[in-house]
């Protein structure tokens, strides 16, 4: 095979770490973590919709359209369990625990799409906190 046939068979290789399950069903997990329209528990219903104060964020605005986090699937340690499990299937290496998350690498196991709900779903389970910048990996409750 020459040069040329090795770059042309490259563009359509499809990465099959993608295909995996766990990285599956992390990708599934994200587009469920969400649901239609701003949060309605009691808080953000007394306060109409005022989070400020809030520890973590309720409710989000994706592609224009108002979401909620699901909380009883979001927690840190939810959140948590399913990305090691993608990271390990996609990087063949456990997931740093502490630190900077490398969001680099997460980001080249979930559909384009998603990217946009990383980084709100991570700090709003509490599993990471933004210190200048950088995502830093919280400890959680096992």
């Amino acid at each position: 095979m020459n040069t040329d046939e090795k770059m042309t068979g490259d563009l359509f290789e499809v990465d099959k770490r993608l295909s995996l399950k766990p990285v599956v069903d992390f990708n599934a997990y994200l587009r469920s973590a969400f649901g239609d329209g701003p949060c309605s528990c009691i808080r953000c219903t007394d306060g109409n919709g005022d989070e400020n104060g809030y520890a973590f964020q309720h409710s989000f605005t994706f592609d224009s359209k108002p979401t909620q986090r699901r909380f009883a699937t979001t927690a840190g340690s939810d959140v948590l369990q399913v990305l090691k499990k993608a990271w390990l299937s996609y990087t063949k290496a456990e997931l740093p625990l502490s630190g900077v998350l490398a969001l680099d690498t997460v980001k080249e196991f979930v559909e384009p799409q998603l990217h946009k709900r990383l980084v709100p779903l991570f700090l709003a389970s509490g599993l990471v906190k933004d210190v200048d910048g950088a995502l830093h990996l919280q400890p959680q409750a096992a």
